[in-house]
């Protein structure tokens, strides 16, 4: 456990979003604006899924909501000068003052708001309806996309980072879609609307105003790059923090028994100080733009009230009491969509650049499959022949078609797999794997030892296609693997993992996982094979019990023993077994191992072992050294050597 520095990916600080703390709502987006390349390319693919969707409509009515909205605004705020010019002035003129004409235009001025308010909830409903349909399609894509991912984009690419595609950047896309965007165009619409309006009532109020916006923002955007800079560092040092906690978290108990406590707090605190003292700075410069930008506007009111009377007093500008109040309630409402567009103009950069994340993960390369040879049920009679047929029989056959002549060849399944000079490297630069030559008849039990790095669990990733050789060839029942399609060559081999993975449902769920199609008695019969039967009957509901995707409930030697269980109910001809028995005691393994014994009769076994005492009957043990195949045979025969592997086993 690191207690100084935490570069896992908690430290990473990921996007700001609604709840993750980031400068967004708090002063730091009225900063320098950054949008990444490519940002066009990203709201076109966007459009598309709107279209596509068949959103169209619904986003099109939004907008002509958006339209209506600013025209009932802009509206309102000129209802002010005719009531109080052709109304309430004239009004106190009469000596018997007649209110109908007031009422009427009151009245059609509340039809208006009326109007006002349901385009404002069909708006809000359409882009709800529009955001979450694009975002639901979207999260499909995706969830099928990382299934047709090879190995290899996992191996190189966080969980983390991939969770939080799922996570922080869909997010941020659903904000931009139902929010943000919406926000930002109905400002526009507004800002325009309100222009031509107050251009209107008054040209030399309207230079007034245009010239304050100007002194605003060169204010605001000068405030509000210092404090994104603080932001930044505070985001970072956040990261930290939360990283150190799910360090502390995580190794609670090593701790404790080393008498940690006081260090780690230490630790804790300074990390702490730097977080309140870079969150401070940036607040300080956040926290001082709302009070300014207000006060600014108070001054601009006062500013365009006292020019506006003078102006009305003397006659010049052709402005009137009413045209002066109208100004100032459209002055008022100004600011405040310029405001709302540099909140949101960040939040839609971060969402594009999310989204351009999104896309990138839809855009990898699937896993390639360029094979044809596929696996059937069949029945083979005594003579070896063999017929395809449509249920199943218990036999499998590879149905191998020429592409020449069109001939249909049928090979039977027997599980016996050669490795011939096998070079491979999970980078170009880096070979992992050199010259490996091996095979493995039916039946047999091949076992790989070495120490860790040696590339065991390598060669049992290729038998699989996980990854592609980059020379060599591996035969399966005598067919290049490269030629059996991916989904059947995985069919016909198992795998038990030392890295247990259970899914959130029942035991019998999860034991099925092996066998969809597997029944209750199928289930069982795995379980006892597995020595789980005797656990699982001891649990609340049994095999109805329902587990989390941790296990947490289990231990983890019956987590183990469910995985087990699993692989056996598959009944594939070719096993792959990566120290299965890691996990479990002294007892429970020699059980287990009777149970192994059965479940590897009759099929070809490749056995990564830690345990050597687990490898003893094996047909062959190959013990491999920085990838290559330095030692071959039984076991009497590698201790009768006295070479790497007896220094292993006997510990000399």
């Amino acid at each position: 456990m690191r207690l100084n520095r935490f570069t896992g990916p908690a430290a990473r600080p990921q996007s700001p979003g609604p709840a993750g703390g980031g400068p967004r709502g708090n002063g730091a987006t009225r900063g320098k604006i950054h949008f990444e390349k490519g940002s066009g390319v990203t709201i076109k693919r966007l459009l598309k899924y709107i279209h596509s969707g068949g959103y169209t409509v619904m986003f099109v009515l939004s907008l002509v909501c958006m339209v209506v909205n600013a025209q009932v605004s802009v509206r309102s705020s000129l209802f002010i000068r005719t009531v109080i010019d052709d109304f309430i002035g004239p009004l106190l003129l009469q000596t018997t003052p007649d209110y109908g004409p007031l009422v009427i235009a009151i009245r059609n001025m509340a039809i208006l708001y009326a109007c006002g308010i349901i385009s404002s909830y069909a708006m809000n409903v359409l882009l709800t309806l529009t955001s979450h349909g694009v975002l639901n399609t979207i999260r499909n894509e995706m969830f099928g996309k990382m299934q047709e991912l090879p190995v290899k984009y996992f191996d190189t690419n966080s969980y983390g980072d991939i969770m939080s595609r799922y996570t922080n950047d869909v997010d941020s896309m659903r904000q931009m879609l139902s929010m943000s965007v919406p926000q930002v165009l109905s400002s526009l619409v507004t800002i325009v609307s309100i222009f031509v309006a107050m251009v209107r009532l008054s040209l030399p109020l309207t230079g007034i105003e245009i010239l304050s916006i100007f002194v605003i923002y060169f204010l605001t955007a000068t405030i509000g790059a210092r404090s994104a800079k603080y932001f930044r560092e505070r985001q970072k040092t956040l990261g930290d923090v939360n990283g150190y906690i799910e360090e502390m978290l995580n190794g609670q108990k090593v701790v404790m028994v080393f008498c940690h406590e006081e260090k780690a707090k230490e630790a804790f605190d300074k990390k702490n100080e730097e977080l309140c003292e870079k969150t401070t700075r940036a607040n300080a410069f956040a926290n001082i733009l709302m009070p300014m930008m207000g006060n600014l506007g108070n001054f601009k009111y006062a500013l365009i009230a006292m020019i506006g009377g003078a102006l009305a007093i003397s006659g010049n500008g052709g402005l009137s009491l009413g045209a002066i109040a109208s100004f100032l309630l459209l002055s008022k409402n100004f600011n405040m969509p310029i405001s709302q567009i540099s909140q949101q103009i960040n939040s839609v950069a971060m969402a594009l650049a999310g989204a351009k994340r999104v896309f990138e993960l839809m855009d990898e390369e699937p896993e390639k499959d360029s094979g044809y040879v596929t696996l059937v049920n069949a029945e083979i009679d005594e003579e070896g022949n063999i017929k395809e047929v449509g249920e199943k029989t218990g036999k499998w056959a590879w149905r191998y078609q020429h592409k020449t002549s069109g001939e249909v060849e049928y090979r039977e399944l027997k599980g016996d797999v050669r490795m011939e000079h096998v070079d491979f490297g999970y980078t170009p630069d880096k070979m992992v794997l050199h010259d490996v030559s091996l095979y493995a008849k039916p039946g047999q039990k091949i076992a790989f030892v070495g120490s860790t790095g040696a590339g065991k669990t390598t060669i049992t990733n290729l038998i699989n296609r996980f990854y592609d050789i980059e020379d060599g060839k591996i035969r399966y029942d005598g067919i290049n693997i490269n030629k059996i399609k991916r989904d059947d060559l995985r069919r016909s081999l198992g795998m038990v993992l030392q890295d247990t993975n259970l899914f959130t449902g029942t035991i019998k769920e999860n034991i099925r996982y092996g066998k969809l199609d597997a029944t209750d008695e199928e289930i069982m019969a795995a379980a006892k094979l597995a020595n789980a039967h005797d656990f699982i009957r001891r649990l609340p509901q049994g095999y109805d019990t329902v587990i989390s995707g941790t296990g947490s409930q289990l231990s983890q030697g019956q987590c183990q023993l469910l995985a087990i269980a699993r692989g056996a109910v598959a009944d594939p001809p070719v096993m792959i077994l990566d120290e299965p028995t890691s996990s479990i005691d002294t007892r429970t393994e020699t059980l287990i191992q009777k149970g192994m014994d059965k479940l590897m009769h009759g099929r070809t076994v490749f056995v990564i072992a830690h345990r050597l005492s687990t490898v003893q009957n094996s047909n062959a043990i190959m013990v491999l050294e920085n990838g290559r195949i330095i030692e071959r045979g039984d076991h009497d025969d590698l201790i009768a050597q006295q070479g790497k592997y007896y220094h292993l086993y006997t510990g000399k």
